[in-house]
């Protein structure tokens, strides 16, 4: 399929859903009579609590300093993109998500969820996060650690689903428009109107700036550039009734992102067409049934890091589609039990196209292409049982995993092959489970404890596409096997008094055949499979509402290390890119209605640019500073500052060549709602 004819069929997919507003057909109905849709999943059952689970409200989300949907994650300490750099000024293939310090290479470890979808790469595993707009979100529920349970494989550090926002906390209209000191500029538009007993969202954001240099000072050269950004999104969702108890959700999402990092000529873009359609039932057989297809593009030049500064590579085309769906059924089975039944399928497929070029004369020097396809079938039952003020849950999954149709081919200038590799078809069943407990003590303690087993396939990018970052390559490696995981916490959580929430939890979380990357040579890596990822930690969080005043504090402290046998340079060290402490305190005050002022302190742990911990990322804390003062007529002056105090942060260091993360950054704009 290609762009056209997708972008056809989200056209359709929207149409569809719109039209379908106007049935006349009932759904939930609030206490007039009016009828209500919510425009969700399924509701949270009642084990949900027994893994560690963090919920993000909309406030928070729309309250950042930078406005981006990785900086509102960040508020969960353990929550991380494989580098620090923001998605302005990163490459999008390191932004893999991941928690619990359980990273180790670019691709996400924790499964990122869209209203159900799941949001990474089909190639590459990395999630769009300039597509994530906190502007369109209601909420969002991280989940660390947890297994794979329903949540489908690729959950192995944890789950962060992000829910939209309806028509009820978005208005009719709601419009920002913000510049920075450095002239660059944020514009979002969302329009959410109620068309019969139903809804819509449109929605459109627009990001632009000349960026920072990434490039310390005295190590620029004058092919040295700052890290200029430019990215936009479109996004329609529609929610419609069909029944008194079943509605449907429609979504069509285009997004383009596109980058310069470090050099001139050192452009990547990303961009992605998704589409899905959603139905939700509510009645005594409740079911969730969800189809979705992805078309993604990737490219990328890469500059040589020394004279005479030329492109050495152009990765000019790395097109994937994904596919998949899912559905779930939880029939009636009794006041005190929740069970849940359930297939998910998934098809990732993709191929890269590069180029070698001569530096000096941009000749071609060899052509090159990989790729292969992904699947991934999974079923799976978990119940929820209510026994008084004890919960227990607990739950069974196989996913039939298989690598096929891989290959990688190089052919020379005048386009002779020079190498043919096909490799084997991979497959593969394997079982894993999850299950916890609940026991409410009274209205102030909870304890809880939960033990799971996870699966993550290695993506197509890990399999087939070699990378390099100067001065370093990286090759692929199509022997890779799944990723495993094993874990199990405790944790208490106290409600002492109205409007305070503590919690605690201790974790010992396993990923065997981790996936790294994995020094080889002088300036050269592999990705391999490693006997163990091990993790273990302590995490608390801290929320609190007293009279105008509130307060989020969260913190991770991580014990993590790869084993790799008696015999391996690599036991006992730190994953590349993990810390051991992180930590997030947010400070706000809402001393009149419309108003809202928030100081937010993060701290981020030494790590290691690499596997054998020869570079180090020094430890970083930044302030942010965010203020909304309303208006007349619906309008708020919305004032906002990022890392105010400049502190520097490391974001990448090979062998002394150092990026910078983003600097001090002022801005200032207006939000209006309707």
């Amino acid at each position: 399929m290609d762009d056209t004819s997708f972008s056809r069929v989200c056209a359709l997919v929207a149409a569809a859903a719109l039209a379908s507003t106007a049935l006349p057909a009932l759904a939930d109905e609030g206490p007039s009579g009016e009828i209500v849709v919510r425009g969700t999943g399924l509701e949270k059952t009642p084990g949900t609590p027994a893994y560690s689970t963090v919920e993000i409200g909309r406030d928070a989300i729309t309250t950042s300093a930078s406005g981006r949907i990785e900086d509102v994650l960040t508020s969960v300490a353990g929550s991380q993109q494989f580098r620090r750099s923001d998605s302005r000024s990163s490459n999008p293939s390191a932004q893999g998500v991941t928690l619990r310090a359980l990273g180790g290479n670019a691709t996400s470890r924790a499964l990122v969820l869209l209203d159900g979808v799941p949001m990474a790469d089909p190639f590459f595993g990395y999630v769009p996060l300039p597509a994530l707009t906190p502007d369109t979100l209601g909420a969002i529920r991280v989940t660390r650690g947890g297994g794979s349970g329903p949540f489908g494989a690729g959950a192995l550090s944890g789950t962060i689903e992000l829910e939209s926002a309806g028509p009820d906390q978005l208005g009719l209209v709601n419009a920002q428009l913000l510049a920075s000191q450095r002239g660059e500029t944020e514009a979002a538009l969302t329009i959410a109107p109620r068309l019969g007993s139903g809804f819509a969202v449109v929605s459109g954001r627009w990001d632009r700036g000349k960026g920072f240099f990434t490039t310390p000072e005295a190590q620029r050269v004058p092919a040295t550039v700052r890290a200029r950004y430019e990215s936009w999104s479109t996004q329609v969702r529609a929610v419609a009734p069909l029944s008194e108890t079943v509605e449907l959700q429609a979504r069509a999402l285009i997004y383009r992102d596109d980058r310069l990092l470090r050099f001139k000529g050192a452009t990547t873009s990303s961009e992605g067409q998704d589409a899905s359609l959603r139905l939700v039932g509510r009645g005594d057989w409740q079911f969730d049934a969800l189809a979705y297809v992805q078309v993604r593009n990737f490219d990328n030049v890469v500059v040589g890091s020394s004279a005479p500064f030329k492109p050495t590579l152009d990765q000019y085309d790395t097109p994937a589609q994904g596919l998949g769906g899912k559905f779930e059924l939880r029939p009636p089975v009794g006041s005190n039990s929740v069970l849940r039944l359930g297939v998910d399928w998934r098809r990732a497929s993709g191929t890269m196209k590069e180029n070698q070029l001569v530096a000096a004369t941009g000749a071609i020097r060899e052509r090159r292409r990989a790729g292969g396809v992904n699947t991934d079938l999974g079923f799976y039952a978990e119940n929820d049982l209510t026994l008084g003020k004890l919960v227990l849950t607990g739950g069974l999954r196989a996913d039939r995993t298989v690598i096929a149709d891989g290959y990688y081919e190089a052919r020379n200038a005048a386009g002779t092959v020079t190498t043919r590799n096909d490799y084997a078809t991979q497959s593969d069943w394997t079982v894993t489970w999850r299950g916890g407990a609940v026991f409410r003590a009274n209205d102030v303690i909870a304890l809880r404890a939960a033990a799971y087993t996870g699966l993550r396939q290695p993506t197509l990018n890990e399999l087939y596409r070699p990378f390099l970052v100067f001065p370093v390559r990286t090759d692929a490696n199509a022997q890779l096997r799944n990723e495993k995981q094993k874990g199990f916490e405790a944790g208490i959580d106290l409600t002492p008094a109205k409007g305070l929430r503590l919690s605690v939890t201790g974790f010992d979380n396993r990923i065997e055949d981790a996936i790294a990357n994995v020094t080889i040579g002088n300036n050269l890596r592999q990705r391999r499979n490693v006997d163990q990822i091990r993790a273990r930690g302590i995490e608390a969080a801290a929320h609190a509402e007293l009279g105008i005043v509130r307060f989020d504090g969260s913190l991770a402290w991580t014990d993590a290390e790869v084993r790799n046998g008696p015999a391996s340079s690599l036991t006992g060290k730190r994953p590349a890119q993990t810390p051991r402490l992180a930590a997030s305190a947010t400070l706000g005050l809402a001393p009149a209605p419309g108003w809202d002022v928030a100081a937010t302190l993060r701290h981020v742990g030494q790590q290691y640019e690499d596997d054998l911990q020869l570079d180090s990322l020094k430890a970083a804390t930044t302030l942010d500073l965010f203020a909304q003062v309303p208006l007349p007529k619906g309008v708020s002056l919305v004032l906002r500052a990022e890392n105010l105090f400049d502190a520097e942060i490391v974001t990448r260091n090979s062998g002394g060549s150092i990026d910078l993360g983003n600097p001090r950054t002022l801005w200032a704009g207006l939000r209006v709602k309707i």
